[in-house]
């Protein structure tokens, strides 16, 4: 049995724009539908550029330049976050539990192997600021990297930029020497 299926052919771009010009990233097609096609290439350009939100639209090289300098201080703003986010965690622990157990040495001796477990008590103020703190660092991490997908060059410079910028600036405290001899008395 042999069926011909010319007869099913399939309108799938019909709501798509059918091009983005190339070098600006400009779009065009139906925007009461909010359909339009996805720049896939990097590109250096100020015309057309939807970012986040189907209203945010950069056509000036001025929106362009607020819109980098947004992204930059959004990205300085979430590795401040971070570093903070560990900051209040380190201050906030509750008492060291030490757990022991013994350990075959290599010369046939025992050895005690000593586990150390930090936290935060779960019905806490300090957890449940931790949990605040965490939420709005996911939605601007993924705010940040819905703005990298836009493809525009300026705008990934500026997530760049604003990520080292805020490294920079807050994890130069980070380092944590541990002293090994602390607890082997």
């Amino acid at each position: 049995m042999n069926m011909s299926h010319d007869h099913h052919v399939h309108h799938v771009h019909t709501t798509m724009s059918p091009d983005v010009t190339g070098s600006h990233g400009n779009h065009s097609g139906d925007h009461g539908g909010h359909h339009m096609m996805m720049q896939m290439t990097f590109y250096m350009g100020y015309k057309n550029v939807e970012l986040l939100f189907a209203g945010l639209v950069i056509n000036t090289p001025g929106e362009m330049a607020g819109a980098c300098i947004g992204v930059f201080l959004l990205a300085v703003f979430y590795e401040g976050l971070k570093i903070g986010r560990e900051f209040l965690l380190r201050r906030n622990q509750v008492n060291v539990r030490y757990n022991s157990m013994p350990v075959p040495g290599a010369d046939g001796t025992v050895l005690m192997e000593t586990h150390k477990t930090v936290g935060q008590r779960m019905l806490s103020l300090a957890h449940l600021l931790q949990t605040v703190l965490h939420i709005i660092q996911v939605v601007v991490s993924y705010f940040l990297m819905l703005v990298f997908m836009t493809y525009n060059g300026y705008l990934c410079i500026a997530v760049a930029a604003g990520a080292g910028m805020g490294y920079f600036l807050f994890s130069w405290k980070k380092a944590v020497v541990v002293d090994i001899t602390e607890h082997c008395h």
